[in-house]
């Protein structure tokens, strides 16, 4: 399915002309079929699995307690 610049701006919550920005670069693969860009949703997939793995992970670890330091001495 492919997407133009608007729809892919909301798809990834990002301005449209940064999304503009990245195709220039080529950091984005599109299609340009003579009036717009046309970006294949489906290349984001694997970074949005990623991200989203990568937010559970650091969701864990900010969740997990800090154990107790078993060097730390009583001063009495």
């Amino acid at each position: 399915m492919y997407l133009t610049i608007q729809e892919t701006a909301e798809y990834l919550s990002l301005p449209p002309d940064y999304i503009e920005n990245l195709i220039v670069q080529k950091r984005i693969r599109a299609v340009h079929d003579g009036d717009q860009y046309l970006v294949y949703k489906e290349q984001f997939n694997t970074h949005l699995d990623q991200m989203e793995k990568w937010r559970k992970q650091m969701q864990e670890f900010l969740n997990e307690p800090i154990p107790e330091d078993i060097d730390i001495k009583d001063e009495d």
